[in-house]
């Protein structure tokens, strides 16, 4: 069975950094796709981050290209996202989840097939 596991979140002040950390049992990690998503109180859930190592791309929204950064540890099996100068709009529950039978990154939530229970990122003002 594949499971995700998501750490690492907390509260930060606007323009700290944090890193959340998913971690996947049950998978083949060497052979992965990875996303990152986030849902803001009252909004929907959107796409963050991507990493494929099937065909090495990787993928941000556009609002957090050059603040987050997504690794891949496969002795870990971990995924982590590196958030730096945070702000209060990036408060979110965090989720991770992993696509199977997907090349390349996307931020297409229907093309994930397994889901993490979601780590509480708070950046106060």
């Amino acid at each position: 069975e594949v499971q995700l596991q998501a750490s690492g979140g907390g509260l930060v002040q606007t323009g700290g950094s944090l890193r959340i950390s998913c971690t996947v049992s049950g998978y083949a990690f060497d052979d992965y796709v990875i996303g990152w998503f986030r849902q803001a109180p009252g909004k929907e859930r959107e796409g963050v981050s991507c990493i494929s190592s099937r065909d090495g791309s990787t993928y941000y929204a556009l609002p957090l290209k050059g603040r987050f950064t997504i690794s891949g540890d496969n002795v870990k099996r971990t995924v982590y996202l590196q958030m730096n100068s945070l702000r209060p709009e990036d408060t979110a529950v965090y989720y991770c989840a992993a696509a199977i039978d997907t090349l390349a990154c996307s931020s297409i939530e229907e093309l994930y097939d397994y889901w993490g229970q979601g780590t509480q990122v708070t950046v106060s003002s």
